[in-house]
């Protein structure tokens, strides 16, 4: 049931939405009428009401992950969600991890995780501009999940307050600059992903990756076309998000494989012995 403070979605009949906090005694003006916030206070999610002389109609819907980012209040440009939702799969976010998230911008991607880790697990999030933080503060207490989350204000050139954590997200402008920060933040076998917006950022990362005891080193970026709705006349919609990021990913290793250079004689061993192995098969 809704109750006076929730948070509602109202899709309206032309497919036209917005999120809004229902507060008692107040009223909202849409382009199909005047909602009464008296008269939400009671139903349940899903009902339908009807507004307006010329009765048009509103559904009560719960916001989405999804319908909280693309409405939130930002000063920065955020992940998509087609891209957040890989590297929360990549940096295997789930119940009880501790993950640091760095260049928190106005908290989406930190709220993503903060979903995941549950009560037991904590989100170590830093932003050094005070005003993006104080922005993030205010969206993660909007969407109640502030309890899971250590926002700090520093900048991460200083080093990062938290180690032995079980992934790191890295995004900031200059993320080659802090390759050395993260692997001595990780636990071993942690996760390390990237987000890099130009292809030059991606090579100058690559290169202090490899710097480091890392392994199983990926470079992604996601496509993904939305199709129109309609079964007799099924087609994709005329245009489409296609990039919008490149993802970088890593894991800490302990140190570097010794690796053992194999001489001429060995691998030409090697090739007469399968030779010789398939002979008798045949």
């Amino acid at each position: 049931m809704i109750k006076d403070g929730d948070r509602v979605l109202f899709y309206g009949e032309d497919e036209t939405k917005f999120l809004a906090k229902v507060e008692s005694g107040q009223k909202k003006g849409t382009h199909l009428g005047v909602i009464d916030f008296d008269q939400i206070i009671g139903k349940d999610y899903g009902d339908v009401i009807t507004i307006g002389k010329n009765q048009k109609s509103y559904y009560l819907l719960q916001p989405t992950y999804i319908d909280d980012v693309f409405s939130m209040k930002r000063k920065t440009q955020i992940i998509y969600p087609k891209d957040s939702s890989y590297i929360l799969m990549k940096l295997d976010i789930k119940p009880g991890i501790r993950v640091i998230d760095t260049g928190v911008g106005s908290g989406a991607m930190c709220a993503g995780m903060a979903r995941l880790v549950g009560d037991r697990g904590k989100v170590y999030a830093y932003e050094r501009r005070e005003d993006f933080y104080e922005l993030a503060k205010s969206n993660l207490t909007l969407w109640g999940l502030a309890d899971r989350v250590e926002l700090k204000l520093k900048d991460i050139s200083l080093g990062f307050d938290h180690s032995n954590v079980d992934a790191v997200l890295l995004d900031v402008p200059d993320p080659e600059n802090y390759i050395s920060q993260c692997w001595e933040a990780l636990a071993g076998g942690g996760r390390l992903g990237i987000i890099c917006p130009t292809t030059n950022q991606v090579s100058a990362v690559l290169e202090r990756i490899y710097e480091h005891p890392f392994v199983e080193v990926q470079v992604w970026e996601s496509m993904m076309r939305q199709y129109k709705p309609y079964p007799n006349r099924l087609r994709p919609y005329d245009r489409m998000v296609a990039h919008t990021t490149f993802m970088v990913f890593a894991r800490k290793v302990k140190g570097f494989a010794e690796i053992i250079e194999k001489s001429e004689e060995d691998i030409e061993e090697k090739k007469e012995t399968k030779e010789i192995k398939e002979n008798v098969e045949r």
